[in-house]
């Protein structure tokens, strides 16, 4: 018993001290220098507080070589192993100078203008072959003006008070700009060849020289005031709007729709795809007519190039005309207004504060905008203007991912341009 007990003993020893040679050593106190290290590689959470100031921004996306989107790099690249970029499929960021408040699109070319008092109020960027961006003249050449620019340039305005003027709406067509100031009255640019500019036609006018004294290019010009205008209006037109409060008028082909004070709809113009079909079956109407449709007060109204939309009190989005018109592939023409279900927009049960605040056409596309600050947009997606990431068309609403909340949207032939108010 005993030598088993001597036996099992010496069979197990405890085990020598750690020598530490090729091993850790005990854990100490950490150095100043492993503080300062892990100090740095800490994560930084930042709070924004009740004080921090929202910043206006823009976003642009679409087709890209005519210069519209204000890139440069997009048509020249800044580097030999990038290429043009023809398609921006979703929203970039457009470093401005100031803080845009109006923006347009027209065809392959842009418009930008801060309600500033500063003296630089309007931008252009884009196709300027008519001088639609005023004239951009050619640093070698300077009897010519640029045919494209590519970034936001300043657009100097004959202002008699340009440190009072303020600039409050901007707008494009095919090839010509209009320009509205709070207190000097509009001024337009650009093609004037069936007279859209307010001026004398001239035959064979050139908008791209400047040749001495003899001015033929085409530099903003003051049009005749709103109010002759307005009296104009009144005169030509007549029909169903004679004597009518008008508050809103939209126009992007050949159809126009506007808004009165009451909720009526009243529209004139091209009817070849159905956009007056609910009242005539002539396709060309010249004569303002009352569009009877029972679907509640008329808000808002936006024509595009085949299609149009409208905005009622109660938020509803409501569709008609030929294309993509956003109840899916099976609705592609419709003479009377169909609605868009709220819930393609973002209202549910447990969202029932949502609602659409505005809708805009472009040439083949729409877009709305909801009282939360999102962006949907459907339609034609050509050349990437949805700005979806995708270049499929889009037969539903879709949301458009942006940094921050769209405060209003301007839709192009093939490129959008979105104001936006940053998160913080």
């Amino acid at each position: 018993m005993a030598a088993l007990r001597r036996a099992l003993s010496g069979a197990w020893r405890p085990p020598p001290p750690p020598s530490h040679r090729g091993f850790a050593r005990p854990a100490g106190p950490p150095s100043s220098r492993q503080l300062r290290e892990a100090d740095e590689a800490a994560p930084v959470f930042q709070y924004a507080g009740k004080a921090a100031r929202r910043r206006g921004r823009v976003f642009v996306w679409g087709f890209c070589l005519a210069g519209a989107l204000g890139v440069p790099s997009f048509v020249r690249p800044d580097a030999g192993w990038k290429r043009p970029r023809r398609v921006q499929p979703t929203p970039y960021r457009l470093e401005t100078d100031g803080k845009i408040t109006s923006a347009a699109c027209g065809y392959g070319f842009t418009l930008l203008s801060s309600n500033t008092t500063d003296i630089t109020k309007v931008w252009g960027m884009g196709l300027n072959k008519d001088s639609q961006l005023g004239f951009q003249r050619s640093i070698r050449d300077r009897t010519k003006g640029y045919e494209y620019v590519l970034e936001p340039s300043p657009i100097p305005l004959p202002l008699e008070k340009p440190q009072q003027t303020r600039v409050l709406q901007v707008s494009c067509g095919r090839a010509h700009s209009l320009i509205l100031t709070d207190s000097e009255g509009v001024f337009t640019m650009g093609n004037n060849s069936y007279g859209q500019c307010g001026r004398k036609i001239v035959e064979d006018e050139i908008y791209r020289l400047c040749v001495a004294r003899t001015t033929v290019c085409l530099e903003p010009r003051k049009a005749r005031s709103l109010h002759a205008v307005g009296e104009l209006m009144d005169k030509q037109l007549g029909g169903d709007i004679a004597g009518v409060n008008i508050i809103q008028v939209s126009s992007y082909g050949d159809c126009c729709l506007a808004v009165s004070d009451e909720g009526d709809l009243f529209g004139w113009g091209n009817s070849e795809y159905l956009q007056l079909a609910s009242v005539t079956e002539t396709t060309q109407v010249s004569v303002p007519r009352h569009l009877p449709f029972k679907i509640g007060k008329i808000k808002e109204a936006a024509c595009g190039g085949t299609g149009n939309a409208v905005l009622t009190e109660e938020g509803n989005v409501f569709v008609w005309g030929y294309g993509i018109l956003g109840k899916g592939p099976n609705l592609t023409e419709t003479a009377v207004p169909e609605m868009i279900p709220p819930s393609l927009f973002g209202w549910s049960d447990l969202n029932p504060d949502v609602r659409v605040a505005h809708v805009r056409c472009g040439l083949s596309q729409f877009a709305a905008l909801t009282n939360r600050g999102e962006l949907f947009v459907w339609g034609k997606n050509l050349r990437g203007c949805l700005g979806i990431g995708r270049m499929e068309d889009q037969y539903f609403p879709w949301r458009v991912t942006v940094p921050g909340e769209v405060v209003d949207v301007a839709c192009g032939v093939d490129h959008m341009v979105s104001m936006v108010k940053s998160f913080t």
